[in-house]
């Protein structure tokens, strides 16, 4: 009896701990988790190297006291000075994407407009009255979720820069940066990196398509 009414207590302790909401999460707010936050830093990071590695530039590096000695040379696209270069601001990058809350997986991280909001934005140039508690010049702007992920990816930066820096220097031609670190450094357990294998669809890849400005006239 003592052992069943333990149990039922233990459930009833478990289901209301499970019910309790922080109160960004009352305000439907959900921050990104490690996985999301390690597979845009991988991602964004990459496409910065590509980027920084199209330069066919041979630099100089390392001095000497009486400049007498020939200094060293090296590729740039080679060097630890693109690596630098690439990391530097790599997390503003983040804030170039939006929230786009009609998904559930990882791929709610995007960029491109939300379907929510290119429906908003659609009524607002209809002339129809909208009103979201927020200014309407703010609607574009990057929510918490998202800068909440700029500051984990700085931190990301931070606690892990040796392990990018090995992978840089002595992995990248066995294995992308997401696999080395996020899957062999930041996330431990295989159930941690489910959203590694969610990728956008056609349909949901930004198109590329500017939307009119509010105000902006059509030219003749």
């Amino acid at each position: 009896m003592l052992r069943h009414l333990f149990i039922v207590l233990l459930m009833v302790l478990l289901r209301d701990s499970n019910c309790e909401q922080t109160p960004e999460e009352e305000q439907g707010v959900r921050y990104a988790n490690r996985c999301e936050a390690c597979k845009i830093l991988a991602a964004e990071l990459e496409a910065r190297l590509g980027e920084t590695g199209k330069s066919h530039d041979v630099i100089e590096i390392g001095y000497s006291v009486d400049d007498v000695r020939p200094k060293k040379r090296t590729e740039y696209r080679r060097s630890e000075l693109r690596l630098l270069e690439s990391l530097e601001n790599v997390c503003e990058r983040v804030l170039e994407y939006n929230l786009h809350k009609e998904r559930t997986d990882s791929t709610r991280f995007a960029k491109g407009m939300s379907q929510t909001f290119q429906t908003l934005h659609g009524l607002v140039d209809k002339g129809v009255k909208v009103d979201l508690g927020i200014p309407y010049e703010l609607w574009d702007k990057p929510p918490v979720e998202v800068t909440q992920m700029k500051t984990q990816c700085e931190n990301m930066l931070e606690q892990y820069e040796d392990a990018i820096s090995d992978w840089y220097f002595k992995e990248q031609q066995q294995k992308s940066l997401q696999q080395h670190l996020c899957e062999d450094h930041v996330l431990k357990h295989a159930e941690e990196r489910k959203c590694l294998k969610e990728q956008l669809t056609e349909e949901q890849k930004p198109k590329g398509k500017k939307r009119k400005a509010k105000g902006d006239k059509e030219e003749l």
